[in-house]
């Protein structure tokens, strides 16, 4: 049984303050909520959404809550869902980013982010084991990932071109023919479609319109749309391509200040992608112009967030007629498969890099034994053991405090 649209406002808005844990955290609460306690959806329907929204760039918790919110109320109930996931952890997040670049300097705050930091590397390493766990399950996949890896360490080509060679490969080595998919029953939503594009091009006209486009706003608006397309494999896949641009190419900000933005993001509800506000944030504030630091900053943190998740609700929108279709065709789900396999190189390099800016920030022969210590504690209680992520963050936080305070 459908719930009213007051029983789903209800839980979306509980859901995005709640949703703690990273994707599987929160597609585990759905699946608990919606399939198991409140009965609104059986089991293979969600499975079926699930699986269409691992194909498509964007989170994938995100998505989940749109298509249902869709299911059940139509495009107004998909939106209602997506906005409750994503606007606590935007508003929590914006004002962590201001605490961050006016306090993250004194001792006490440093030594909470020293602890959020080596945590945050032994979040990334727990990661790669899990994705690799999935994702290498054919020669190919073997061959894909350290190429990957190679790829985006040495900068040998873009990062959206990895992703399509990854896809194309996965692709073409997927011989089996797909079942006869059943019919769709609704035409193209070219409404929605159309919708999307205005509300992009909106802003973006707008930006141009006043402050140009060699303008940080510009930058920002334009590098975050084209990071939202290729946002395959999560929040630490496409990290690793915003980090290598964001500070390689852009020079917004340090290595340092990702792996901050990454352990504050950890802290907030709401999709783990929420980090690439942050780093739009520090764009802002660290080339404030002439309308000065916080109202350049919050100006581009908000206009990263929009390119963002945008495309999440258009995509989303458009193409949830299409689910059963989409999700039965074996092309797609080889594409998928390659895609997976380049992101664990993909995420392989930004521990690395990671690991450089927190471990090893005199050079990969001279350790920070503390940071080494407090990562290690981290991953054996991340792989080991049931301690709630959250948990293994707070520690961090204040092991690193203590580390700090009584060296």
């Amino acid at each position: 049984m459908s719930p009213s649209r007051r029983e789903a406002f209800l839980f979306w808005l509980k859901l995005g303050f709640i949703s703690f844990g990273g994707p599987a955290g929160q597609i585990a609460i759905m699946h608990r909520e919606i399939v198991e306690r409140r009965r609104w959806l059986a089991e293979q329907p969600f499975m079926n959404a699930l699986n269409f929204c691992m194909l498509l760039p964007g989170p994938e918790a995100l998505q989940l809550a749109i298509y249902l919110g869709w299911r059940f109320h139509g495009a107004l109930g998909g939106v209602v869902a997506g906005l409750c996931f994503i606007v606590p952890a935007i508003v929590l997040l914006l004002g962590l980013s201001f605490a961050y670049a006016i306090y993250g300097q004194m001792p006490a705050i440093a030594a909470l982010l020293f602890g959020l930091k080596a945590t945050v590397v032994a979040l990334i390493v727990h990661a790669l084991i899990r994705v690799a766990r999935r994702a290498l399950s054919a020669p190919v996949h073997w061959l894909i990932a350290p190429v990957a890896f190679a790829i985006m360490a040495w900068h040998l080509a873009p990062f959206p071109v990895l992703l399509m060679v990854a896809a194309l490969l996965g692709g073409l080595m997927r011989r089996d023919t797909a079942p006869p998919a059943s019919a769709v029953t609704k035409n193209f939503s070219w409404r929605v479609l159309l919708a999307g594009v205005l509300l992009w091009a909106l802003p973006a006209a707008i930006v141009l319109a006043t402050t140009g486009p060699g303008s940080i706003h510009s930058q920002v608006y334009g590098f975050f749309t084209t990071a939202a397309l290729v946002t395959f494999g999560g929040a630490y896949a496409v990290l690793a391509f915003v980090v290598q641009q964001a500070v390689e190419v852009y020079g917004w900000l340090t290595p340092a200040d990702t792996v901050a933005g990454l352990a504050l993001a950890e802290t907030t509800p709401g999709p783990l992608i929420i980090v690439l506000q942050f780093v739009g944030f520090m764009a802002g504030w660290n080339v404030p112009g002439a309308a000065g630091t916080a109202v350049t900053a919050t100006a581009t943190a908000l206009l990263a967030t929009w390119a963002t998740f945008l495309p999440s609700f258009v995509l989303i929108l458009v193409g949830a007629p299409y689910v059963e279709r989409l999700t039965a065709n074996p092309r797609l789900a080889g594409a998928l498969s390659g895609i997976t396999a380049a992101v664990v190189g993909v995420i392989a390099n930004l521990a690395v890099v990671f690991a450089g800016a927190v471990i090893f920030p005199a050079g990969f022969g001279a350790p920070h034994w503390p940071a080494l210590a407090l990562a290690i504690a981290a991953l054996i209680l991340l792989q080991w053991t049931r301690v709630d992520v959250l948990w293994v963050i707070a520690g961090g936080a204040l092991a690193g405090f203590l580390v700090v305070f009584l060296a």
